[in-house]
């Protein structure tokens, strides 16, 4: 079977790779100049446990599955990965209650995380500030780059093809063949590919993509900025491996955490805001249609109207170093603003719906012959291969 596959971050890729090694004639295509340009990229590099995720969800089962596979995976490959572990911390009694249903949460999906108390949270963290701590062993670093090198190179072993600079129009099912168009960025003119399957994995430009397609996608994708900063030396060294704040349940993000990267150095962050631009990864990137497009979607409207408080405190946090560094802060006290030195940004697809709640797991739309990732959020790259096992499943039943 010919199969194209829109898209080289990593579930493209991932999906790619275990099509070619079945033998499928695999092509594809990304409009970069390379791969892993967007989310895969851009993302803090953290291989995460299945801790947060409603039990019984894709992102429960394939993240606890992904959190074993992708290790394994990366030291096949001579990948940079650390299984560091990590701290949720309570910093205050108020946190406690939603501390324990996290720990409940962790508990039915499999993964290894224990309450502990704030002597023994200080001897992984020496400088954590906490009354309670839920220890997550399973939580790693990872070269997210590096994986995507590897798994290129599986298709390309495999007899795969992965063409860069070329931007995918749109596509229809034609009886027994998909018929999919292209933009080449080096020559004029639109191509044409004609192939037995398809599969789009188009990050941030999903819904477009399926629209392109004839699909409904059932959501909007709205681009939320993850802003990071970097921790100067002498603050890094006060960081032994992952410190998360207990997440606000009121709040679709985590907060702003403490990450050690697996090439060294610390990541603070990240805060999120609502991006100007579908790839507006700088404050000036600014999009008039991407702009227009999410306004005019009443459930960005519907979440503000819910969410305006800690939305507020996000725009807040994204124009003052020193709010940044009180919030990290909380976790290691002594960290200011000085402390912090900008890093890049990444933008998150955050699929939304018409009514303003957030597609909280993994989403795919399919038509005969085709499948599209409309949702992939965090823990996608962590779950990616496991993700794309579940899409070649879910292919062959299209073409069956």
């Amino acid at each position: 079977m010919r199969v194209l596959i829109v898209g080289a971050g990593i579930i493209g890729l991932a999906t790619a790779a275990r099509l070619a090694q079945r033998g499928d004639d695999v092509l594809v295509v990304e409009k970069e100049p390379d791969l892993a340009q967007h989310q895969t990229g851009r993302n803090s590099g953290v291989v995460h446990s299945g801790l947060y995720y409603a039990p019984g969800s894709l992102k429960a089962r394939l993240g606890a599955a992904g959190a074993r596979s992708m290790p394994a995976f990366a030291r096949e490959h001579g990948v940079a990965v650390e299984t560091c572990g990590k701290l949720v911390v309570a910093v205050d009694a108020t946190e406690l209650p939603r501390l324990q249903v996290l720990a409940e949460r962790g508990m039915a999906n499999g993964v290894d995380a224990r309450m502990i108390g704030p002597d023994e949270a200080r001897d992984y963290e020496p400088d954590v500030s906490c009354v309670a701590a839920l220890r997550v062993e399973s939580t790693g670093i990872i070269d997210y780059r590096g994986v995507c090198l590897a798994l290129a190179d599986q298709v390309r072993d495999a007899g795969g093809e992965i063409r860069f600079g070329l931007a995918f129009r749109g596509a229809r099912t034609e009886a027994a063949q998909v018929r999919a168009w292209l933009d080449d960025a080096a020559s004029p003119g639109r191509e044409e590919v004609v192939t037995d399957a398809m599969v789009v994995c188009g990050g941030l430009q999903a819904d477009r993509l399926a629209v392109a397609c004839g699909l409904e996608p059932g959501a909007r994708i709205v681009p939320f900025r993850g802003e990071y900063f970097e921790l100067a030396p002498s603050a890094a060294s006060r960081v032994k491996g992952l410190i998360y704040p207990v997440p606000d349940p009121r709040f679709p993000f985590l907060g702003v955490h403490l990450t050690k990267m697996v090439h060294g150095g610390v990541h603070a962050g990240p805060n999120a805001v609502l991006a100007l631009a579908r790839e507006g990864y700088r404050r000036r990137d600014v999009s008039p249609a991407d702009v227009a497009d999410a306004l005019s979607w009443p459930g960005l409207w519907r979440l503000g109207a819910r969410n305006w408080a800690p939305g507020a405190r996000e725009v807040a946090r994204s124009m003052s170093a020193a709010l940044f560094a009180k919030s990290l802060a909380r976790l290691v006290p002594g960290i200011g603003p000085d402390d912090l030195v900008p890093a890049p940004a990444g933008v998150r697809a955050q699929a939304l719906k018409r009514d303003g709640s957030m597609v909280d797991d993994f989403l795919l739309r399919t038509r005969p012959r085709q499948v599209h990732v409309i949702n992939a959020p965090s823990p996608a790259a962590t779950a990616s291969l496991e993700i794309a096992k579940h899409i070649v499943s879910v292919l062959d039943e299209s073409t069956a």
